[in-house]
């Protein structure tokens, strides 16, 4: 099985785990241990920032996992497929706020028709943007669906502000994200979606009981230093999609 079919059959088992190495993550050294743990423990796919060098050493590293290149540059996005990436990303959003990049709908749209029409075999993925009104957002997503793109991925976690520790922190975190896979996930019939944004090996399964197809993981594994720690995380993940796929068979 090729890497594109395994994430495309991860996907319609709602078991898809993307690694989010990052959209602005240069340290090329940080980028490859996150490639190779998440290789070595079998995610779907790992998403990278748009930076040659970093691009073609990822693909050397990957031997079972898809490198999915992120950017909101659509010429950046089509030269990483010419670069032999299986998957793009137009997004995410929320890891640009800080540089006060908040990109409206028809932006996005815009972009995503611009890759759409260069991309010749590569998986496309467009983050809808979470500080848009929801009823833009699904409007949206809708509209990528009809243009064909494959996944469409949530995010709000970085819009909120949680107010309680531990447990109920998580879920305060991950709510809008949460509600706007709901309300996407309802209005789309054949594109898959990604949860991304605020999530953790707990937070996952909300994630999947909203509609999700998968979930994209940021954070929660690139904050950590050892290699070893990064195991046990992205382990922690898979198991937990894997829990709640058998959990939504049997029920």
């Amino acid at each position: 099985m090729n890497k594109q079919n395994k994430v495309l059959s991860d996907l319609e088992a709602r078991k898809c785990l993307k690694v989010i190495a990052g959209i602005n993550n240069f340290d090329k050294a940080k980028v490859l241990q996150i490639v190779k743990t998440a290789d070595r423990i079998g995610a779907s796919c790992v998403d990278i920032a748009a930076r040659e060098d970093i691009i073609t050493e990822a693909l050397a590293f990957a031997q079972d996992t898809a490198i999915m290149v992120s950017s909101i540059k659509p010429a950046e996005l089509i030269r990483a497929e010419e670069l032999g990436v299986e998957m793009l990303e137009l997004g995410n959003f929320e890891a640009l706020h800080e540089e006060g990049i908040y990109p409206s709908a028809d932006e996005v749209y815009n972009w995503a028709s611009e890759i759409m029409a260069a991309s010749r075999s590569a998986l496309v993925s467009v983050t809808v943007p979470g500080h848009l009104a929801v009823a833009e957002q699904v409007e949206l997503a809708v509209k990528l669906e009809e243009l064909g793109v494959d996944m469409i991925q949530t995010e709000g976690a970085s819009l909120v502000e949680a107010q309680s520790a531990g447990a109920l922190g998580q879920i305060e975190k991950v709510r809008l994200t949460l509600a706007n896979t709901v309300e996407i996930a309802k209005a789309l019939s054949r594109t898959f979606v990604l949860t991304a944004s605020g999530i953790n090996p707990d937070t996952t399964k909300l994630a999947i009981a909203a509609g999700a197809h998968g979930v994209g993981v940021g954070r929660y594994v690139s904050k950590l230093e050892s290699e070893l720690e990064m195991l046990a995380a992205i382990t922690a993940l898979k198991e937990s999609l894997v829990a709640e796929k058998q959990l939504v068979n049997v029920n």
